[in-house]
């Protein structure tokens, strides 16, 4: 179905003169689309149509069985329009570019429609870059996330510690997993694919129940599992805080004693 859309969005779009081209990525790229994927469309114009919420409906609203709409900001990307068409229901994320923006990407998309080949020459001359984790920013900040999460725990407000592994595992440790198993740091996309048994397995053990001390004992799992993680990814230009560590893993003794 992601196929027979994307033909059709071709065919329509290609007869607005504003629009350069459309290309499509994600797991399109990989040939690992399924019935449970989306579709991601990267639509290149002329004219800059992220600055204007209602152009970029309009788009939108031009394909077959338009539902909803809205822009991205919450996964820091307004410039991309997620929408939901109908028969069949589909998830469609149309991010709208300049051909001069398509130059700053993280993947190299695959061509569905290219206006006089000016998309095409710009990717042959240019390449594409994953962003990576920064291991001293994440360094810098663990101990503080930690000691925040006990304070938390401590205190019985255990829906925000709850809260809180998610961010860990999205930030820090699903990324740093990924890398250690040679992948792209997609948060926790298909780590249940693409991590080792032994290392999802770890990962599992970050997942706690709604009482003190299970949130306590997967606090716990995930400091380990950071720590084993930082052994084997960081080099010597990282400076590591033990003081910090070791006064955070002081408190989190006080905390789990009370």
């Amino acid at each position: 179905m992601q196929h027979d859309f994307a033909i059709k969005a071709t065919r329509i779009l290609k007869e607005d003169p504003n629009v350069i081209g459309l290309a499509v990525g994600g797991s399109w790229l990989t040939n690992e689309i399924d019935e449970y994927s989306d579709l991601d469309l990267i639509l290149i114009t002329k004219q800059k149509v992220s600055n204007n919420i209602d152009k970029m409906l309009e788009y939108a609203n031009r394909l077959d069985h338009f539902l909803s709409g809205f822009t991205g900001e919450h996964v820091g990307e307004p410039r991309v329009l997620i929408c939901l068409y109908d028969k069949p229901l589909l998830h469609v994320d149309i991010k709208f570019l300049t051909l001069e923006e398509l130059n700053n990407r993280v993947e190299t998309p695959s061509l569905l429609f290219d206006r006089n080949g000016q998309i095409e020459k710009l990717l042959d001359q240019t390449t594409h870059h994953f962003p990576f984790p920064d291991y001293q920013w994440i360094e810098d900040r663990f101990w503080t996330w930690i000691h925040y999460t006990l304070l938390k725990i401590g205190r019985g407000e255990y829906f925000e510690a709850y809260d809180f592994f998610s961010f860990l595992r999205m930030s820090v440790l699903g990324p740093l997993l990924h890398i250690k198993n040679g992948n792209l740091p997609r948060a926790v996309r298909k780590v249940e694919t693409e991590l080792s048994k032994n290392d999802l397995e770890q990962l599992k053990l970050t997942l706690p129940k709604y009482e003190k001390q299970s949130l306590l004992n997967s606090l716990k799992n995930a400091v380990y599992l950071y720590k084993e993680l930082r052994t084997t990814l960081f080099d010597n230009t990282v400076k590591l805080h033990y003081q910090v560590e070791e006064k955070v893993m002081t408190y989190f003794n006080q905390i789990e004693n009370n």
